[in-house]
């Protein structure tokens, strides 16, 4: 008969392949270092292949036919999970333990109204939050370590479903005294040749500012050279305030306080689709699929009255 991996092996698979550490693994799996180093060892002498390239020093490589097992191991544990999803989500939707993934531009300025939102809708979720960036929030939703993201978009969502909730505006932000400072509105061609402050790379909306600068023509395929990067949106605030720029921030940080104190001027901006979407992601084909639409539903409530996106107003997005 044949002995099959556990779904602890998978695990520990999944998450020493997602985090490249063994140490970090472990944690991530709650075990010992050497007790999930025992079970993928186990597992390798089960299934009698090497997983892992050990010729290599301390890295963590993982050989062509472990990269293989690890794909085809993802989709199974998805599979064996999914069991449990759809049992326990057919006897009472809406219940038990939701992992809930945002990222950094939004979450600040939105779980003070999130959090007592969803308890008061759904007093029966548990909620469970993690703040990262947007492409290691894909990767834990891909492994299983959480269950739905509130994400801005557009962004590389492949593998996920994604459900629009409302539109969230950029704004200008230039220091004391500058010439667009006049402007009541600014034009997007107005930034030509303006000196931006940007997020650093793996924030989404960094990509976002960019293609929305694109739009007015200011820096056609590329970036400009002379920028500078902050970590943060409150870091680029400060930076913009000391004269090193202009950035560009969403609406929803502004409304929440992030210029407070800064000393900086806001704009509006015209020119073009000059907005983020904030959305909902899901793993496709995920058994719960129905409790994140109800949870979607819920949040459009936390939107700004007109930048609401109604469910029927613009078609659910399946990623490749």
């Amino acid at each position: 008969m044949v002995a099959f991996p556990s779904p602890q092996q998978l695990r520990y698979l999944l998450a020493l392949a997602e985090l490249r550490h063994f140490g970090r693994a472990a944690t991530a799996c709650s075990v010992t270092q050497s007790t999930l180093s025992a079970g993928i060892l186990a597992l390798e002498r089960q299934l009698d292949v090497q997983l892992l390239d050990r010729e290599v020093g301390k890295r963590v490589v993982f050989t062509p036919l472990g990269e293989e097992i690890l794909r085809r191991g993802r989709v199974a544990l998805e599979a064996l999970e999914a069991i449990c999803q759809v049992a326990e989500a057919s006897r009472d939707p809406m219940t038990g333990p939701m992992r809930l993934g945002i990222i950094p531009t939004i979450g600040p300025f939105i779980l003070s109204r999130l959090v007592p939102l969803v308890s008061d809708l759904f007093p029966r979720v548990r909620l469970f939050i993690s703040e990262d960036m947007t492409e290691r929030l894909q990767e834990r939703l891909m492994t299983g370590r959480l269950d739905v993201l509130l994400l801005g978009m557009p962004c590389d969502c492949d593998g996920l479903e994604t459900t629009p909730l409302w539109r969230d505006p950029f704004v200008l932000i230039v220091p004391p005294g500058h010439p667009l400072e006049a402007l009541p509105v600014v034009p997007l061609d107005r930034l030509a040749g303006e000196r931006m402050v940007l997020l650093e790379d793996g924030h989404c909306l960094r990509d976002q500012t960019v293609d929305v600068c694109r739009q007015g023509n200011n820096w056609a395929d590329s970036e400009p050279e002379a920028m500078h990067t902050a970590s943060s949106l409150h870091t680029l605030v400060r930076m913009v305030g000391q004269g090193l720029g202009i950035g560009l921030v969403p609406q929803l940080a502004v409304d929440h306080g992030l210029l407070d104190g800064a000393g900086v001027m806001a704009r509006p901006l015209t020119g073009g689709p000059v907005w983020r979407t904030i959305g909902l992601g899901w793993r496709l084909r995920s058994p719960r699929a129905e409790d994140f639409r109800t949870l979607a539903n819920g949040l459009r409530r936390l939107g700004p009255e007109g930048a609401v996106i109604a469910g029927n107003a613009l078609e659910t997005r399946v990623g490749s």
